[in-house]
């Protein structure tokens, strides 16, 4: 930018688990600084930030009336300001996504407001971005990606050509999710995540599944990063979906290329070894007294409505107790 005569001004009061004080302290500051547009470097954190602070530099608050929950995409009008996404990570796709996920202040939970017009008209995905990535956010991201993926493909409905994305995805990250954590310097193994983050993103557009719907108040309540609360949930919710969805558990395993008649949660556990990432909640810090507060905001929380097993309060709690221990 400097080199191109460009004015720009730099924002970065960006948390993970982004709150919504980040939006407006970027609202604050896109408005002084009189910006008409924006450029989001980073994670998923800073993209989903960049789009709510577009969405409220032009919309009126307050920001919890555009939750889509309450359909509140129907609210959010093509006005906001073009948006370039440049990711550093490779995990929540955000680049190629169509929402924004943000905790709000007043509910103190994961909120996630959706829109066609919240996509970057530009996403620039470049692997050597990542090379310099820690092993272990490699690992959180890169598993993060593979629930989008997974959850995806569970999701009930019928997208063929979503169901196609998420398995190639999860292929890319089978071969190379491993290499990119222990050989940080692998272009080629970091070129595939990439490429599989953005797959998974495109592939939720699908829908999800109650993994995410527990992930969001392991963030909110116990702190952890998103993509480590996935990866730690994922092997139990698959053997919660065995009953339900048998026939696609078996073509997820295939695709994580596992060992014949491998059940799928086992070949996830694996993979959660070899990236260091630990098998139970509570070794990432998360207490038992903290599980019921977590279930209420999980079933609150509208990815699990199109998990393929439908889910009560008591399937969220028992989850979370299987994982803790």
């Amino acid at each position: 930018l400097k080199k191109n005569g460009v004015e720009f001004s730099l924002f970065d009061n960006v948390t993970s688990n982004p709150v919504e004080e980040n939006v407006w302290a970027g609202v604050a500051h896109f408005q002084e600084e009189r910006c008409d547009s924006i450029i989001a470097l980073g994670g998923g954190s800073p993209i989903d930030v960049a789009k709510a602070i577009g969405l409220m530099a032009t919309h009126q608050p307050p920001m919890a009336q555009y939750d889509d929950k309450f359909d509140g995409w129907k609210l959010v009008r093509p006005i906001m300001p073009p948006l370039i996404a440049i990711p550093t990570t490779s995990g929540t796709g955000s680049e190629v996504g169509r929402s924004t996920v943000i905790t709000l202040k007043a509910t103190q939970r994961k909120t996630v407001i959706f829109s066609p017009h919240l996509l970057p008209r530009v996403a620039l995905c470049d692997p050597e971005l990542t090379l310099k990535l820690p092993p272990h956010i490699t690992a959180a991201t890169g598993m993060d990606a593979l629930t989008h993926c997974v959850e995806a493909y569970l999701a009930k409905g019928y997208h063929p050509m979503c169901d196609g994305i998420a398995l190639q995805g999860m292929r890319l990250i089978a071969k190379s999710l491993l290499r990119a954590v222990h050989y940080g310097d692998d272009v080629d193994a970091r070129t595939s995540m990439m490429m599989a983050a953005s797959m998974g993103a495109v592939a939720f557009q699908k829908g999800l599944g109650v993994c995410h719907s527990l992930a969001h108040p392991l963030s909110t309540i116990a702190g952890l990063h998103h993509g480590l609360a996935n990866a730690i949930m994922l092997p139990y919710v698959l053997e919660f979906n065995q009953s339900a969805a048998p026939e696609r558990l078996v073509d997820i395993a295939a695709a994580l290329d596992g060992k014949k008649d491998e059940p799928a949660a086992a070949i996830v556990k694996r993979l959660n070894k070899f990236a260091g990432i630990p098998d139970k909640l509570s070794v990432a810090g998360v207490k038992a007294e903290q599980v019921p507060a977590m279930v209420e905001q999980a079933f609150e929380d509208a990815s699990h409505l199109l998990n393929p097993r439908s889910v009560s309060k008591d399937d969220l709690k028992n989850l979370c107790e299987k994982a803790l221990l």
